[in-house]
């Protein structure tokens, strides 16, 4: 008997594309999509901009009464100034980590921010952002100027909690320390009744300069048009990149 041997034909030059078409195709069509993304993630970013604007540069109003609280929501209500007047309980204040965000007038360095409970005239219970402390400050008693004692009259931003960062350590209560601006949990450790929203405390800022409220601005970074433009020309580049290849493929074949 003697051995044959087979030989298989050659793919055709259109088969040879196919791969290459294919991986292609998906490239532009994933880097088209960052691109749109990016431009839904613009028009969300001018809309986020024009509601600070508007509510930041708005006259205090007083914050509307317990009764109210249940139907404040972050979309129509988030960013607005209220007045309130109340007692700070320094005894229950839990320390947020915090860095510098470029829509604040942020003090430079790690630190932390002081959510206070204020308890209102009625009774009822409202947690305050008060401002920054450098970590060398985060004791008490390295700021006791500014543990203000009795009755005060605040100016506030109505903030709903943050997203938990995604990477973020798990809270140590046992230290007093959160890792996210989240009321319903400190609230939960330090045996407080209080609304879905919080305050951010604008003015006065206390004796002796901590916390340093941190004041919030709406000057947010806005380069989701340059992303959108980089995305979509690397998928026209991609795309061009093909096809220049499969020109010079399908002549090599031809010859």
């Amino acid at each position: 008997m003697t051995a044959r041997s087979t030989a298989l034909p050659a793919p055709s030059p259109l088969r040879r594309l196919l791969v290459p078409g294919l991986v292609s195709l998906v490239g532009v069509a994933i880097l088209i999509g960052l691109g749109v993304w990016q431009l839904e993630r613009m028009a969300w970013k001018r809309a986020l901009i024009a509601t600070l604007t508007e509510r930041l540069a708005a006259d205090p109003v007083p914050l509307p009464p317990p009764a109210a609280w249940p139907g404040l929501s972050r979309e129509a209500n988030e960013f607005r100034r209220v007045r309130v007047s109340g007692t700070f309980r320094h005894d229950k204040e839990a320390l947020v980590y915090a860095i510098g965000s470029g829509s604040r007038t942020a003090p430079t360095g790690l630190g932390y921010r002081v959510f206070t409970p204020l308890v209102l005239a009625g009774g009822e219970t409202v947690l305050v952002d008060r401002g920054f402390v450098p970590d060398a400050d985060k004791a008490p008693e390295t700021r006791a100027a500014g543990q203000v004692m009795g009755p005060v009259e605040i100016v506030a931003l109505l903030r709903w909690p943050e997203a938990r960062p995604t990477f973020a350590p798990a809270d140590d209560p046992g230290r007093n320390i959160w890792f996210a601006r989240d009321p319903a949990a400190i609230a939960a450790v330090k045996g407080l009744t209080i609304p879905a929203f919080y305050l951010d405390l604008e003015t006065p800022a206390p004796p002796g300069g901590l916390p340093r409220p941190v004041l919030l601005r709406p000057n947010l970074p806005d380069n989701h048009l340059q992303y959108a433009i980089t995305w979509f020309s690397l998928a026209l580049a991609l795309a061009a990149i093909f096809f220049v290849w499969a020109f010079g493929r399908r002549k090599a074949d031809s010859q």
